[in-house]
Parts: C-alpha cells; sequence; structure tokens
C-alpha cells in the first residue's frame, strides 16, 4: 500500500526538480497527494477499515499545513501546484 520506489523517485523528480530533492515542500505534498489517493481507493473496497482512516486524516492534515505554508511563501508555486495535483481549496 505504500508508494513504491520508482513512483516516489518519479514525483521528487517531477515536483522537486531533480532526484535528491525530497525536501521540497512541492515534493513533499506530491508525495502525501500520492499516498491519499492510495488509501482512498483502499477505503472503496474496505469500507470498514476504520483504524486506517485516522493515518488518512492525519495525512490529510500534514497536507493542509504544507498547502498552507507554500501559500505564504510563494502564490504562483501554490497556484500551479494545486492545479497539475488537481487539489481544491
Amino acid at each position: 500500500m505504500a508508494v513504491t520506489k520508482e513512483d516516489k523517485a518519479r514525483l521528487v523528480k517531477e515536483y522537486g526538480g531533480n532526484e535528491k530533492n525530497t525536501g521540497s515542500t512541492e515534493a513533499q505534498i506530491a508525495l502525501i497527494s500520492e499516498r491519499i489517493s492510495q488509501l482512498t481507493e483502499h477505503f472503496k473496497v474496505n469500507k470498514k477499515d476504520t483504524n486506517s482512516k485516522r493515518g488518512l486524516l492525519i495525512l490529510v492534515g500534514q497536507r493542509r499545513k504544507l498547502l498552507k505554508y507554500l501559500q505564504r511563501r510563494d502564490i504562483e508555486k501554490y497556484r500551479a501546484l494545486t492545479d497539475k495535483l488537481g487539489i481544491r481549496k
């Protein structure tokens, strides 16, 4: 259920600029968004998995904090990232 190495490398390269820039805000938001989408698919099959739902809510909160930080720092990057990832605010 976790993000595979190949997916993580692809996301970091696409959103972080290069393969080594895993700490950039955009790369972190992209990785969290990927995990959220995987958990959402998991819950479509396993409706009664309430313990994992808590983890999903924690991830959504982390992403929200990072998006808020990015919005304060650079509004243009924020808008571009939300459009690219399809996140609605």
